[in-house]
Formats: C-alpha cells, structure tokens, sequence
C-alpha cells in the first residue's frame, strides 16, 4: 500500500527562528499627536536595530529551506526526504547551522554597539528607540537553528486518516514541486532564449537529483529521471546550446512543467517505449516534424510560449 513508502522516508522539521528587531508603535512615540481611531487604521512598527545587520540570517534560512526543497518533498508540516540520502542531508543542515551560530555570535558581541550606532543614526527620533531597546540575552533566546528527524513508524500500526492522505498525495505533491521548479526555471532560464550555455542545464539536473532520490514514491518516478537523462545524453559537451539542441531541452522544460503530461509520458516508458521515442514525442510538435507511428498517442505538451528558433 502507498503507506509502505514510509519505509524508505524520514519526516525532517526544520525550526529557524528570527529576531525581528521591530516593536510595534505605541501612542506615546507619536508625541500626542491626533491619529485615526482603532477601526480606521492601526499602528504600525518601529525598527529597534539596523535591519542589514540581520540580513545573513535571513540568507542562512533561505538557504537551509532551498536546500531541502531541492532534495526533499513537502510533507505534513516539514520535509519528507529519503533515508538513504539523510546522513548528506543532515551534514549540510549542519553546515548551515555552524554557520548560523557564528554570525549570531558575532552579532551579539557587537550588540550593544549595534544599537547605540542606530540610535546615533536616527537621532530625532531615539527616544522612541531606545524606550523598547532589549537586552542581548533576549535576543539570543529568539534566535534558534534547530531540526527534528524522526520516522513515521506509528501511522502503519494505527493508519491515522490525514497522515494517510498526506501519504498517498507524496507523488502529487512531489510532481506539483517539480512543476513549479520547472515553471520557474523556463521563466528564468529558457523563456525567449534562441540561445543557451551549458549553466542552463544546472537547475535540470537538480530536478534529477531530487526525482532519483525519490523513485520509491511512485512508479512513474523512475522513467521521468530517464527521460530527463537522455535529453541530456543528446545534447553537446562543450559551446552553447542552440538550434536543435535547445529546443530538445525546451521540450523537456515544458513537459516538466505539465504534471499530468508528466505522468502521462511516463506511463508510456513503463508500458515498453524508451525515454528516447518519449522524448522526441515531447520536441516534435516544436520542430514540425512527425511523430514516430509506433509512439500511442500520448497527452499534449503545451509548447505555446517556446520562442520562435528559426527551425519549425
């Protein structure tokens, strides 16, 4: 049953926490000055330290969340990601977190001097500042890196209904993530482009990474993990990617971003047609030509926004 999955997953939370450096204005800082009622408007928040002081741990927590995006599925309220590729997992959450400490470190032996130099800074108004200003020992107790990594051994005893759900939706939501990365990759990397450098083939390849690390969730896995690899077996080593070659990768691109397709186009290499006969399916609308007559007849690919190459 789609619960055994469970057997190869590991369930990962990943709790970051931030100091916010914002207290929220009181009447007072306004100096008696007649503001809107309460059901009008209402107050907003001050700043109490220099916000670009804090901007590396916000790029940390990015960083740790893109990671296990990368490697991981969404599942229940964290991650779940695949145990054999956990200990990887965990040395680079560990990474991060060192890294997390020492600047949190760093920050707070600089701290009561952080504070007088923004006061320093907005000195019209450092009454108001320094009023809600908060001890370092405070600070350092909002700050937090920390996960929890468990197994989710009891929903095969007990079948808790949601948890189940939550199971049996990991192929879907991990293809909604593909998706969205595949999305975000054609808008960023492939949209309008006649041509590429091989750094275009990087956010591919971490889709591949993170699908062949999951093959274990879902039959159709596998195949897009082969399809993906033989448009990269077609393309050349070395010079930039144009012409025939791009629109191969284009094609992928917009299979990715089509999860029904996605699933659809898999089936087929489950049925016995090779990621190769997949493939040109998927390009040949893109370049005019006819599909082979042994391929079944298979979802369309929508191919409305590829840039016009010079080859259709």
């Amino acid at each position: 049953s789609d619960i055994k999955v469970l057997d190869n997953l590991l369930a990962l939370n990943l709790n970051v926490n931030l100091w916010s450096a914002r207290k929220k204005m009181a009447l007072e800082d306004f100096g008696g000055a007649e503001l809107p009622p309460e059901d009008l408007a209402s107050l907003g928040s001050k700043r109490i330290a220099d916000p670009n002081s804090l901007k590396v741990f916000v790029t940390l927590k990015a960083r740790a969340f893109n990671y296990l995006a990368r490697h991981g599925i969404r599942f229940m309220s964290g991650w779940a990601i695949p145990e054999d590729r956990a200990g990887d997992i965990i040395k680079e959450l560990i990474c991060i977190r060192d890294e997390f400490l020492k600047e949190k470190n760093a920050f707070l032996a600089d701290y009561d001097q952080s504070i007088e130099n923004w006061i320093n800074k907005h000195t019209k108004w450092a009454s108001i500042i320094r009023e809600s200003t908060v001890g370092s020992e405070y600070v350092r107790s909002r700050m937090g890196f920390s996960w929890q990594l468990y197994r989710v051994a009891p929903l095969m005893e007990h079948a808790i209904p949601e948890a189940v759900e939550e199971v049996e939706n990991l192929a879907k939501t991990l293809f909604g993530e593909i998706a969205r990365s595949a999305d975000e990759t054609w808008n960023r990397v492939y949209a309008g482009k006649t041509e590429v450098t091989h750094k275009a083939l990087s956010p591919l390849r971490t889709l591949q990474q993170k699908l062949s690390g999951l093959t274990f969730i879902n039959p159709h896995v596998s195949p897009v993990v082969d399809i993906i690899q033989m448009a990269f077996s077609r393309i050349p080593k070395k010079g930039n990617i144009a012409g025939a070659d791009l629109v191969i990768l284009q094609g992928l691109v917009c299979l990715l971003r089509d999860p029904n397709a996605l699933i659809a186009h898999a089936e087929r290499v489950i049925e016995g047609y090779g990621p190769a006969s997949i493939l040109d399916a998927v390009t040949a609308p893109v370049m005019q030509a006819t599909p082979r007559p042994e391929l079944p007849e298979v979802l369309p690919v929508s191919h409305a926004n590829l840039p016009n190459v010079g080859l259709w």
